[in-house]
């Protein structure tokens, strides 16, 4: 395993806002959600993104970042393929994959064999999961990271649309906290049947996305 040090340092670089993945430019259906309503304050942002992560795309997300961490590199592109057959709809599906393949092009600084012989879709948590298990960074501590950087990412264009202060998007993060632990938490022994959302709205919100007349953000 890699050591403790380095692995933090490695996490840090991935998964920062400033790691060249284009996150900011989508919004996983929530420009939807506060248009319609169902996001209007802090209160129901936090819900919201609580049932995401704990029921949604941030729990299957873990689920699939997790088997590509333990997967050979054989067994990469069919995972890969999995995930991408996995996303909700054509914005999702987009999302994960514009994410998982810049992530891609930006970590090959840092050098990943498995990342080098893949050429198909590429889902960003299947990425991160494969970058991880090249550098010996443990399951668990990716899996955690990749969660807090999903949250932070929709917390920011949370602000942004919403809108509301930064105080207000820091206490959202730090009630986070918990469902993002009990998420990593859940996910360890997750088989790969298990990906799928019931989160309905908004799955039915990151649809509605792609109609929607004004847009700041991709998805």
């Amino acid at each position: 395993m890699t050591t403790d040090t380095v692995a933090v340092l490695r996490l840090l670089a991935w998964l920062s806002p400033a790691f060249p993945t284009g996150g900011f430019a989508y919004s996983h259906g929530l420009e939807w959600a506060v248009e319609a309503g169902d996001v209007r304050d802090e209160a129901t942002l936090l819900a919201w993104l609580a049932d995401v992560l704990a029921h949604g795309s941030g729990r299957s997300d873990a689920i699939l970042l997790r088997h590509a961490r333990r997967a050979d590199a054989a067994e990469l592109p069919a995972l890969a393929a999995f995930g991408a057959a996995a996303a909700g709809s054509r914005e999702r599906r987009a999302e994960t994959l514009g994410q998982g393949e810049a992530f891609a092009r930006a970590a090959l600084a840092w050098g990943s064999p498995r990342l080098a012989l893949l050429d198909g879709p590429l889902p960003y948590p299947v990425a991160v999961g494969a970058l991880a298990a090249d550098h010996g960074i443990g399951e668990e501590a990716v899996t955690a990271a990749y969660l807090q950087a999903v949250a932070t990412n929709l917390i920011s264009a949370g602000v942004r649309l919403v809108p509301l202060g930064q105080s207000a998007g820091l206490r959202v993060l730090a009630a986070l906290e918990e469902t993002i632990r009990a998420v990593a938490e859940a996910t360890r022994g997750a088989a790969l049947e298990e990906v799928g959302s019931a989160c309905f709205r908004s799955d039915i919100a990151a649809m509605r996305h792609e109609t929607q007349h004004t847009r700041l953000f991709r998805s």
